[in-house]
């Protein structure tokens, strides 16, 4: 459905900006979340090298201008544009979501100052950071270049972040990680599901690029072999 994307916001308008700012949002987000995973999984204090409620201020600031600015743009010039316009307005919600989950990652950190280890799910952790690092290259590299393939590498992974993140809460739950204290335990379960969030908008948005609108946030629909 984006085949045409750069076609449609070739020239200045008010559509490119959201577009734009969407984009800014989405490297506000990447940064908030790797500040904010530091703090809670590398450092033994909740310091952060910037105000992340701060940032998170901005990036819902930013997602009312581009409410505002498909708005004004789809007013003023019709309905040539709509379908992109209404995708920007579906997928700024979900990079404002993202905002919101690495603030409460930041959020644990700073009840929980002590770097947190996950015990016997340690290497499950790491496979699920590792993996939301790399979507966050990815949902952004595909909205700039369109290119399917990228964001289909996305959604490709999402069940298996979803089932490890299930499966630590999971254990925890039935007291099955003896390794780590009740405090430890508690927050790597938030932190768990905190992720498996996280992932899940940056689906929605790889979504947006290989279906059509009205299938946005769910799986590509195979095409039938004849």
């Amino acid at each position: 459905m984006f085949n045409k994307f750069k076609e449609l916001f070739s020239s200045e308008n008010l559509l490119d900006t959201a577009f734009n700012t969407t984009l800014t949002m989405l490297d506000f987000d990447y940064k908030m979340y790797e500040a904010s995973r530091n703090s809670l999984r590398e450092s033994d204090n909740a310091d952060l090298p910037f105000d992340i409620k701060k940032t998170d201020r901005k990036i819902n600031k930013y997602e009312r201008e581009v409410r505002r600015n498909v708005l004004t743009h789809l007013t003023i010039a019709g309905t040539q544009n709509l379908v992109p316009g209404l995708v920007l307005v579906s997928i700024v919600i979900d990079v404002e979501r993202i905002g919101d989950y690495t603030k409460n990652i930041a959020g644990l950190a700073k009840i929980h100052p002590a770097r947190l280890k996950g015990g016997k799910h340690e290497s499950m952790l790491q496979e699920i950071e590792k993996s939301i690092e790399e979507n966050f290259s990815k949902v952004i590299e595909s909205l700039k270049t369109q290119d399917k393939s990228v964001a289909r590498a996305v959604l490709q992974v999402e069940e298996k972040i979803a089932k490890a993140s299930d499966t630590i809460v999971n254990d925890l739950i039935l007291g099955e990680n003896k390794d780590i204290t009740t405090s430890d335990a508690v927050t790597v379960a938030m932190y768990a599901r905190y992720l498996k969030r996280i992932d899940a908008h940056l689906t929605n948005i790889a979504s947006s690029i290989v279906n059509p609108f009205p299938r946005i946030g769910f799986r590509e629909k195979k095409k039938n072999k004849k």
